[in-house]
């Protein structure tokens, strides 16, 4: 009998293991049918080159007129006809996703290729080459054409002005590293933040604009990387190892003639391929700031979904150039009060936080008393905020199942209203990123109730 039981446990598992090798290579024919449906050779060729750089197939795409802006992809494939201009394509690829170029036209290929020669936030992964599809002998019966493949390794494009990013980031190839690349973060030049200035105050003097211009280039930003390399060897010491790969790990720096870092190199946090639910996403995210700030007691200070990531790892956070200690005396250096003091009047979170204040939408105490003050309050303040929009990361969003009207979510939402505007402000549950990670974890608890009563 049990001869019999255990052949019949290999052959299920046997079937299991057919029935997700079919599903895989469905998926994996309607996904080449999706990239080509007018079954082009060439485009097969390239679809198979750019397999052995990008393994994620499940995230290519191809180039056409009318795509959806919301949807982005880690690998972008186009042949002549296509649209394949720099600027089309940036905004379609996730950061260090691939683009690959095919047409018969050598002269065409290698033009569009030099603008993605390290420019225009690209660099090349192969140069133009010949590339041949279909099935033939000897290149008989075979179509001959050129191609191209390029990596977007700048997070915005070259020239663009956004709120989003401070600092100039980029994708520096790296050989001795797994991904063959690291991240680069620096401070600008003179001439970007300049021109940045302008953008933003259209009508200051240009005394002015190069005045406030030095002062960013020469101290502040050198100032904000330097603390931020110190608090990156304090997470690598502090944090337990389980949450270590959810944090970026400092590779090198480089120092100007005064020793303040101007440069810093870390390890690429990739967004991954696995999909969380919003729970998920909220559990894991209140379950590292607990531990930043239980552990290794640091403030993060600018938890926006832009230094929010999903790898592989799980939910991460980067950027922690605005961090400081907890018990950290910043009042006893006139140079870091004056800093602090001027990010506590401009920075996001706290303009949001005062403007909620204002209207009435936060009410907690804990929360209030840390408007424009350096309190790890304000981490709390928007990880309550953050769990009910991670949809809004253009990075990540594809991989959070989001649903508005899910149980889910609707329970995620009375949290933050109950974090925010609790019935008693003084008296609030929710005080510390520890009190909002039990909060999330009662919801799953009763969700997870729910779904196995229904089954029953």
């Amino acid at each position: 009998m049990r001869s019999i039981s255990r052949l019949g446990m290999k052959a299920e598992q046997t079937q299991g293991i057919v029935q997700r090798f079919l599903t895989a290579v469905k998926h994996r024919h309607e996904q080449r049918h999706a990239i080509n449906p007018e079954g082009n050779a060439l485009v097969n060729a390239i679809c198979s080159m750019m397999q052995s750089i990008e393994k994620r197939e499940q995230s290519f795409g191809r180039m056409r007129e009318g795509m959806d802006e919301s949807v982005t992809f880690d690998a972008l494939i186009a042949k002549s006809g296509d649209p394949s201009s720099p600027d089309a394509v940036f905004g379609k690829l996730r950061w260090g996703g691939v683009f690959g170029y095919v047409g018969q036209q050598g002269q065409q290929v290698r033009r569009l290729a030099e603008m993605y020669d390290g420019r225009n936030g690209f660099v090349l992964e192969r140069g133009v080459e010949t590339i041949w599809g279909g099935r033939g002998f000897m290149g008989i019966g075979r179509k001959k054409g050129y191609s191209f493949i390029a990596r977007k390794v700048h997070l915005i494009q070259p020239g663009e002005v956004t709120d989003r990013f401070t600092y100039c980031v980029q994708l520096t190839k790296a050989a001795q590293v797994e991904d063959g690349y690291v991240v680069t973060k620096y401070v600008p030049s003179f001439e970007n933040i300049v021109y940045r200035l302008k953008h933003r105050f259209p009508d200051a003097s240009k005394e002015d604009l190069s005045a406030r211009a030095r002062k960013f280039v020469d101290h502040v930003f050198p100032t904000f990387l330097t603390r931020e390399a110190a608090f990156l060897k304090i997470l690598a010491e502090r944090l337990p190892e389980e949450y270590k790969d959810r944090v970026p790990k400092l590779l090198g720096i480089e120092k100007d003639h005064r020793g303040f870092v101007t440069k810093l190199h870390m390890n690429w946090m990739r967004t991954g391929s696995q999909h969380l639910s919003q729970i998920e996403f909220a559990t894991q995210a209140a379950d590292l700031l607990s531990a930043l700030h239980d552990h290794a007691e640091v403030i993060h200070l600018d938890l926006r979904l832009d230094n929010i990531v999903v790898t592989d790892e799980g939910v991460g956070f980067v950027d922690f150039g605005s961090a400081v200690r907890i018990g950290e005396k910043i009042a006893e250096s006139r140079m870091l009060t004056s800093l602090f003091s001027e990010m506590m009047r401009t920075s996001q979170i706290q303009r949001m936080l005062g403007k909620m204040i204002d209207d009435g939408h936060v009410t907690n105490e804990e929360m209030t008393a840390a408007h424009q003050k350096v309190d790890k309050a304000v981490d709390s303040y928007y990880l309550a905020v953050q769990i009910n929009k991670p949809y809004g990361n253009p990075e990540f969003g594809h991989l959070i199942d989001f649903d508005a009207e899910s149980e889910e979510a609707k329970a995620l939402s009375a949290l933050t209203a109950a974090i925010l505007r609790p019935k008693h402000p003084d008296k609030t549950e929710f005080k510390s990123a520890s009190d909002i990670l039990r909060g999330i974890k009662r919801i799953e608890q009763r969700l997870n109730r729910s779904r196995s009563s229904r089954a029953a």
